[in-house]
Formats: structure tokens, C-alpha cells, sequence
């Protein structure tokens, strides 16, 4: 299978790229989903297996923004247990008509720790099977990264284990819904999504026919050095501490330059555009 990788701007090849047409397709599901709850495969349990009628979908959307409306879709929630101590939930959202046969995943932030549901909703809409993953930790329980002390699985699901144990999770329930594989699958991923799209390239190219790889928090060892570096010698000195960008007298004389120039840019694309307001 070749495997097309975008990353941060430009384009990396690995293998060849198949670029033969694809007839488009809908194909309908052959059961129903509540049936999915009932599915056996391999170290999976299936919490729940639901019809979702068209409308507002609830999900984990920024504080403030609208809802976002979904097609009627079968929702599936499973935890998946490749070791002992794993605990990899995930979801998969699947289009009762019109799915494109084709299946997106999409990648985590930070630590990870929770299922971006509001992700799904896009791919959807557009016709995938979508599914994403909480990396096998809750960041509500164990947050910034305290789930891999003492737990050395644990740290494998989040290092590489979740994003692809839980393709092959979501992949096998679509084609017990629909009686068919996707015939093309991608994965979409920013920061720890993107360190999650690279180590999917490196590790398991057959998952994903296309990976976009944006901006990828990888090189752990150097990045988490970096940082600690960082707060060290931004604390080192009494009486310092972190300090905001308007409380930083260079940044502050800086700051009013850089608004300009890019209230000038914005004006440049948008007459209309009014005077930004900034918090201080």
C-alpha cells in the first residue's frame, strides 16, 4: 500500500502512491447498529452501540461555539485492552446513508487523555467513517502525563499502541456494519496529533493510504528537555517567575509593531474589517 505523508507545509514520500480513480460509492449498512453491541473482536468491549438521529450533536466543543449538526449516524463507544493494563478508549461515528467507503481518524493534543468527539463531526457530514481515541488514559484522573509513571503500557498506548490498535478496532466494526472494508483510510493530525501521524507512518505504513502530520510535537527526549530548560531559567531568578506577554517590557514595545502589522495585513485582505479590540 502506498502512503502519502503531508507534513507542516511540505510533502513526504514513502513508498508509491496509488493514484487510480475511485468510482464514487454509497454503500448502506446490512444491520443495525444497536447489533454492533454484540460484536466479538479481539481484547474489544463494546460500551454502547446507538443510532443518532440527524440534529445538534452533543460533544466536547469549545465553551461558546454552536453546535454542530451531524447526520444521522451509529455511534459506537469501545475500550479496547491490548495488555493488561491498557485501557484505550475510543469511538467511531458511522453514516447510516451516503458513506463515501472511506475512513478518517483524527489525532489528540497535548497529552492526550479525551476523545475529540467535535472532530468527527466534519468527516461525517462529508461522508467517513470517523474515529478517534483517548490514547488509553482519562486526563481527567491522571493529567500531564502522570498516567505513564509506573505504568509502563500505558505508555506505549500513548506512545504509538492507541492510534493504531484503535484503526483496526474501527476499521473491523465498519465493515461489520456495512459488510465491507473502507477502501481508502487517512489520518489527520496537529501537535501530539502530528507526533501520532508520524510514529503511524514509521511504525504501521499499511494503516493509513494518506497522513497529514501538522505541526508534530515529536523528538520527545529534546522537546520535554527543552521545555524543562525553559521554566528553570524563567524561574531561577527570585521573584520572576512566569510573566504574561503584556507584563514583559521588551515584548511590550514590540506588541504594538506587530499589531499594526497585522491589522494592516487583515486590512490589506478585508477593507471592512474593524479595529480589533486586545485584552489586557
Amino acid at each position: 500500500m502506498g502512503i502519502r505523508v503531508s507534513v507542516s507545509g511540505f510533502l513526504l514520500m514513502a513508498g508509491t502512491v496509488v493514484a487510480s480513480p475511485l468510482q464514487a460509492q454509497t454503500t448502506a449498512p446490512t444491520r443495525s447498529c444497536e447489533s454492533l453491541a454484540a460484536l466479538q473482536l479481539p481484547h474489544l468491549t463494546i460500551v454502547t452501540a446507538k443510532t443518532v438521529p440527524s440534529g445538534a450533536a452533543a460533544v466536547n466543543a469549545a465553551p461558546g461555539t454552536a453546535p454542530l449538526d451531524v447526520p444521522a449516524h451509529c455511534e459506537v463507544r469501545g475500550v479496547s485492552r491490548p495488555s493488561l493494563d491498557s485501557e484505550i478508549g475510543f469511538e467511531v461515528w458511522l453514516p447510516l446513508t451516503g458513506w463515501n467507503g472511506k475512513y478518517r481518524q483524527n489525532g489528540n493534543g497535548g497529552f492526550a487523555g479525551t476523545i475529540n468527539r467535535a472532530s468527527l463531526a466534519d468527516p461525517v457530514r462529508r461522508g467517513y467513517v470517523a474515529a478517534a481515541t483517548d490514547d488509553g488514559h482519562d486526563a481527567a484522573k491522571t493529567p500531564q502525563g502522570t498516567f505513564a509513571v509506573g505504568h509502563p503500557e500505558k505508555a506505549i498506548d500513548f506512545g504509538y499502541r492507541a492510534v493504531h490498535d484503535t484503526a483496526d478496532q474501527a476499521k473491523a466494526i465498519a465493515a461489520a456494519f456495512y459488510g465491507t472494508r473502507p477502501s481508502r483510510s487517512y489520518f489527520v493530525g496537529c501537535s501530539d496529533g502530528g507526533r501520532e501521524a508520524l510514529m503511524e507512518a514509521q511504525r504501521f505504513p499499511r494503516d493509513f493510504d494518506g497522513i497529514v502530520a501538522g505541526a508534530p510535537a515529536n523528538f520527545w527526549s529534546h522537546m520535554n528537555a527543552a521545555m524543562i530548560w525553559i521554566e528553570q531559567a524563567a524561574t531561577k531568578s527570585p521573584g520572576f517567575g512566569f510573566r504574561t506577554f503584556d507584563r514583559i517590557p521588551v515584548a511590550r514595545t514590540r506588541d504594538s509593531g506587530w499589531r499594526s502589522a497585522g491589522e494592516s495585513a487583515i486590512r490589506l485582505r478585508d477593507p471592512s474589517a474593524r479595529q480589533p479590540s486586545h485584552r489586557r
